[in-house]
C-alpha cells in the first residue's frame, strides 16, 4: 500500500517539473522567445534542482527530517513557485521561478527515494522502478494535458500546481516502513565522503552516463515530433507523452531484471538499447512516421528502465546512516550535467540537424557501461582496490 500510495504522490508531486517545457510553443509566441530562451526553462529547474540538492546535502537534510515531512514541504513549494508563472510577462522571472521549482523538488525526489527503500529489502530495485516510473508518468503528464487541444498554457500551469500540492498532501499520510536507516546527526563532512566509496562512486558514474541522456531526450522531444508532425495539432505533444510515459513501464521492467540478474547487468542492457536509439532516430526523419514512434517507443521505455538500479544500488552499499545524503548528492552531480546536454540539443541541431543531434547523447549510455562493468566486478568477486 506504501509504494503505491507514494508512487501516486509523486506522479502527481513532479507534474511542475516539465509544466513550462511542454507550453514552450505557446509561450514562444506569447513571450517571443528564441529556442535559447525556451532552452533556460527547462534549464533552470535542472539548477535549481541541483542548488537544493546540494543545500540538502551539506546540511544532510534528508537523513535529519522525516521524509514524509520533508516531501510536504517541497511539493508545496514547487506548486507556489510553478503558479507564479501565471504572473509573468516574459522570460527573466519565468526562469527565477522554473529555479525555485527545481530547487523545491529536491525536497521531494531523494526522500522518497530513500522512504520507499525503508519498506523494501528484499526486491528493492523494483520497488524503486516503480517509484521511478511514478515520476516519469509525471514528467509525461503536462505534455497529455497541453495535448488536449485549445488549452491556454496557463491552464496547464494551473492544473500541475494544485496535482503538485495534492501529491505532497498524499505523501503526509506516509511513515517510514519496516525497515528504517540509522538516523544521521549534522554532520557536513559526509558530503565529501560519499564518492570516496568505490561501490557507490561506480553506480554514480553509470548515473550520470544515464542522465547525460535522460534529460535531454525529455525535454527535446515535443521539438523533434512537431518537426515529424508538423507544427499544429495535437500529434506533437501525444507521441511526446506515449514516449516519456513508456517509461513508467520501463522502470518496473527494469526493476524487475535487476533484482533478478543483477542490477549492474539490468543497467547495462538498458543502456545498450538506449544508445542505440539515440544513433539512430534522427535517421529516420524521412522514413514513415510510424518508424519514428516505434523507435521513440523504444527509446523512451529504455533510456529511464536502468535509473532505479542506480538509486537501489547507493542505498544498499553507501554508509547506512547517510543514505539519504548519498543519493540526494548523486543525484545533485546527475542533474548538473543534464543541464549541458539540455543545452546542446538545439545547439548540435542548428549545426548538423536533427539527423545527428540526438546521437550527442550516446556518449552517456557508452560510459555508463563501461561503469557497470567494473561495478559488477566490485560486487561478484570483491575487487576493492
Amino acid at each position: 500500500m506504501a509504494l503505491w500510495s507514494l508512487a501516486v504522490a509523486l506522479v502527481l508531486s513532479m507534474t511542475t517539473w516539465f509544466s513550462a517545457s511542454a507550453v514552450i510553443p505557446q509561450l514562444r509566441v506569447e513571450w517571443a522567445l528564441t529556442d535559447g530562451t525556451g532552452a533556460w526553462l527547462t534549464i533552470a529547474v535542472q539548477l535549481g534542482f541541483v542548488a537544493g540538492a546540494v543545500l540538502s546535502s551539506t546540511f544532510n537534510l534528508a537523513d535529519l527530517i522525516a521524509p514524509h515531512q520533508l516531501i510536504l514541504v517541497g511539493s508545496f513549494g514547487a506548486a507556489a513557485a510553478n503558479l507564479g508563472l501565471l504572473a509573468c510577462g516574459s522570460a527573466g522571472p519565468a526562469i527565477a521561478l522554473r529555479a525555485a521549482t527545481g530547487a523545491s523538488l529536491a525536497a521531494v525526489y531523494p526522500p522518497a527515494l530513500k522512504l520507499i527503500a525503508t519498506w523494501f529489502q528484499e526486491r528493492r530495485g523494483t520497488a524503486i522502478g516503480i517509484l521511478i516510473g511514478a515520476l516519469t508518468l509525471g514528467s509525461a503528464m503536462p505534455h497529455l494535458v497541453n495535448a488536449a487541444g485549445g488549452l491556454e498554457w496557463e491552464r496547464v500551469v494551473t492544473v500541475t500546481s494544485v496535482l503538485t500540492a495534492l501529491g505532497g498532501l498524499i505523501a503526509l499520510s506516509i511513515p517510514e516502513g519496516p525497515f528504517p536507516f540509522p538516523r544521521g546527526v549534522f554532520e557536513p563532512r559526509m558530503i565529501g565522503r560519499v564518492f570516496r566509496n568505490r561501490g557507490v562512486l561506480l553506480a554514480s558514474l553509470g548515473y550520470f552516463g544515464h542522465m547525460w541522456e535522460l534529460y535531454a531526450m525529455w525535454a527535446w522531444m515535443v521539438v523533434f515530433f512537431r518537426v515529424v508532425f508538423g507544427e499544429s495539432g495535437a500529434a506533437a505533444p501525444l507521441a511526446t507523452f506515449a514516449t516519456i510515459g513508456v517509461g513508467a513501464i520501463g522502470c518496473y521492467v527494469g526493476g524487475v531484471v535487476g533484482d533478478r540478474l543483477g542490477k549492474p547487468q539490468a543497467a547495462a542492457l538498458m543502456m545498450l538499447i538506449s544508445g542505440f536509439c539515440a544513433v539512430t532516430i534522427g535517421f529516420l526523419l524521412d522514413a514513415p512516421s510510424w518508424s519514428v514512434i516505434v523507435v521513440a517507443l523504444v527509446w523512451g521505455f529504455s533510456v529511464v528502465a536502468d535509473s532505479g538500479q542506480f538509486s537501489a544500488l547507493v542505498t544498499e552499499v553507501s554508509h547506512q546512516s547517510y543514505v539519504g545524503t548519498a543519493v540526494t548528492l548523486q543525484l545533485a552531480v546527475g542533474f548538473t550535467l543534464t543541464v549541458a546536454t539540455i543545452w546542446l540539443i538545439p545547439v548540435a541541431e542548428d549545426l548538423w540537424t536533427w539527423r545527428w543531434a540526438f546521437s550527442l547523447l550516446a556518449i552517456g549510455p557508452a560510459l555508463g557501461i563501461v561503469a557497470m562493468i567494473r561495478l559488477r566486478r566490485w560486487l561478484d568477486v570483491g575487487d576493492r582496490d
